[in-house]
């Protein structure tokens, strides 16, 4: 098959993934904008290299003018999740998009492979729009945790190596290591919640401190100069605290202040 033919072929599968990865990108913004927990800790994507498209043909069986049909991971998306806990809640996420169909479910965790490998898949079908008009491709979906990730990007890299022949005395590290990721995970799961509760304080003081900074960079126009330093270092006075809720009042107080300031600039002139 010629190169351009090829490019032709995955054009359409390359602005999937592009699409994709903004799509899924954009849900974890719009939860750090609420101030609520994301199940998703990350997303990247990629698209097969035409040598992996012809070797798993290969090595399935497959023709290739029915590469498009039979081969559903030319375009792979990856979420990462911080636990166990959270896979279920993406999927359920995409199950409720209008823009995604799931086409099949394959459950890596419940049940692991026999190397040890532990995911969560997702074929999709999603429809992009090119210049030649609708196509639907199929897309996989690999949800996964942290250690997962960890232990199957090794686990491929290995793979890659030595192929089908990879040593016994190897295989049965990596199935230790596998049982070590597992066990690593429900211990994760174990102390979810106070994770949980220390990211969630982290957030809200990042976005309270945000809030105060924005507040007196836009003073420094508006206001004396003399006052908005002394604003400033009372700011860092209560910072040296490390009180949460000084910081809620401060900021509180700091935004009246701010509005008092642009009524002030709005009112007409006798």
């Amino acid at each position: 098959m010629e190169t351009q033919l090829w490019r032709e072929i995955l054009g359409p599968y390359r602005q999937a993934v592009d699409e994709l990865i903004v799509k899924f990108s954009h849900i974890k913004q719009e939860c750090q904008d609420a101030n609520i927990y994301c199940p998703i800790e990350s997303v990247s994507g990629r698209v097969k290299k035409v040598s992996s498209i012809l070797e798993k043909a290969r090595r399935k069986g497959i023709e290739l003018e029915d590469i498009e049909e039979k081969i559903e991971d030319i375009a792979g998306i990856r979420i990462i999740c911080q636990f166990v806990e959270d896979i279920d809640a993406v999927v359920d996420i995409i199950s409720k998009r209008a823009d995604l169909e799931i086409k099949q479910k394959k459950d890596y965790i419940t049940k692991s492979k026999p190397s040890g490998y532990r995911s969560y898949h997702l074929i999709l079908k999603y429809m992009v729009q090119t210049v030649k008009g609708s196509k639907e491709i199929s897309v996989e979906i690999q949800i996964r945790t942290l250690a997962m990730n960890f232990w199957s990007t090794i686990e491929h890299s290995l793979q890659y190596k030595y192929k089908e022949n990879m040593p016994d005395d190897l295989r049965q590290r990596l199935l230790r290591a596998a049982d070590a990721v597992d066990a690593l995970d429900n211990e994760m799961s174990s102390v979810r919640y106070e994770i949980m509760d220390a990211q969630n304080f982290n957030r809200q003081k990042a976005s309270v401190i945000t809030d105060i900074l924005n507040n007196i960079e836009n003073l420094y126009h508006v206001a004396n100069e003399r006052e908005v330093e002394k604003i400033q270092n009372e700011f860092f006075s209560i910072y040296k605290q490390d009180d949460m809720e000084l910081l809620k009042r401060f900021n509180t107080q700091l935004d009246v202040l701010a509005e008092t300031y642009r009524a002030q600039s709005a009112a007409p002139y006798d």
